[in-house]
């Protein structure tokens, strides 16, 4: 089932990154002005730097999640199998 499901999964993934990508712009442009700061640019604290490198892991991890699980329910309605780990009780 992992070999069936991995392009499934890669291409949800990918959308899930522009998505996530979006709603960090969004929520950023909400918390300040400027534009979210990179480790690569000089000029910015590291507070401005830690805070939104914190929102944006978040809304990726977030955002990739929900589509992830959300794909594998799909998958597994579709086809009756899940395709990852089973919870361990």
């Amino acid at each position: 089932m992992k070999l069936v499901f991995a392009p499934i999964g890669i291409i949800a993934g990918l959308l899930a990154g522009l998505v996530a990508q979006k709603g960090f712009e969004r929520l950023w442009a909400v918390l300040d002005d400027d534009e979210p700061p990179e480790p690569d640019q000089q000029d910015h604290s590291y507070p401005k730097l830690i805070v939104a490198l914190l929102v944006e892991g978040a809304v990726f991890r977030l955002t990739k999640g929900v589509v992830d699980h959300g794909v594998r329910r799909g998958f597994a309605g579709l086809t009756g199998r899940w395709p990852g780990e089973q919870a361990h009780t």
